[in-house]
């Protein structure tokens, strides 16, 4: 009778072993990102509907102090840097009134029109949302500073 050959345990892992895990990783890795995703897309949604708040207060602030919006030529720039056409420029705040333009969560800049076309404020403030195109549904609709019921 031959005799077996005991298996040294120092040997390694198997081959099967190994495809074993890389299974059980790919499972979990595709959970994962099945999960977070949706979790990701609505963080970005909210971050647009934050910074267009904050957008919309700055030019709240500006038609405070200089008694008009910006004009739809001067843009959402005329809130870090004074416009050249300014009746009164001392009006204009040192450092502006925003420190920076924020670009939307999908890296494009936010679109404003004066005088509004879709809000009941004087202004129109929005991201064309994920896909970058106007309208859209879901998390690529466009978000801005109107009601759902203004549409």
């Amino acid at each position: 009778m031959r005799e077996q050959k005991k298996r040294n345990p120092e040997a390694g892992i198997t081959l099967l072993e190994i495809l074993v895990v890389l299974t059980i990783i790919g499972l979990i890795s595709g959970l994962v990102i099945f999960n977070v995703g949706p979790i990701l897309q609505n963080a970005r949604i909210d971050q647009a509907k934050t910074n267009v708040k904050n957008i919309e207060g700055a030019l709240e602030n500006y038609n405070l102090a200089l008694l008009s919006y910006p004009t739809e030529q001067q843009g959402l720039e005329a809130l870090i840097e004074a416009p050249t056409d300014l009746l009164d420029e001392r009006r204009y705040p040192v450092g502006g009134f925003i420190r920076e333009l924020p670009e939307d969560p999908w890296g494009r800049p936010y679109q404003y029109v004066f005088p509004a076309e879709r809000s009941r404020a004087p202004f129109d403030i929005f991201s064309f949302g994920r896909d970058g195109q106007e309208g859209g549904e879901g998390p690529d609709a466009d978000i801005g500073n109107w009601d759902e019921d203004d549409e």
